[in-house]
């Protein structure tokens, strides 16, 4: 029963680390790098003021009142 304690904290401790990258890897491939691609895939062919125009006619902007 000596030191029972630090055995399973060491063993427990390296499992928590695994577990936590492991988890930090998925998310960075699962999530984060997809929605950099689908990001830059929408800012590539993004009009800024084709979708101003589009908000100033809907009325949206109170700045710019539609024609």
């Amino acid at each position: 029963m000596r030191r029972l304690l630090a055995r399973r904290m060491k063993f427990h401790l390296l499992g928590a680390f695994l577990v936590s990258m492991g988890c930090a890897t998925l998310y960075k491939f699962g999530v984060a790098e997809p929605r950099k691609r689908a990001y830059a895939k929408f800012y590539k062919s993004y009009d800024p003021m084709k979708d101003f125009e589009a908000m100033k006619a809907a009325g949206v902007l109170e700045c710019a009142p539609p024609k």
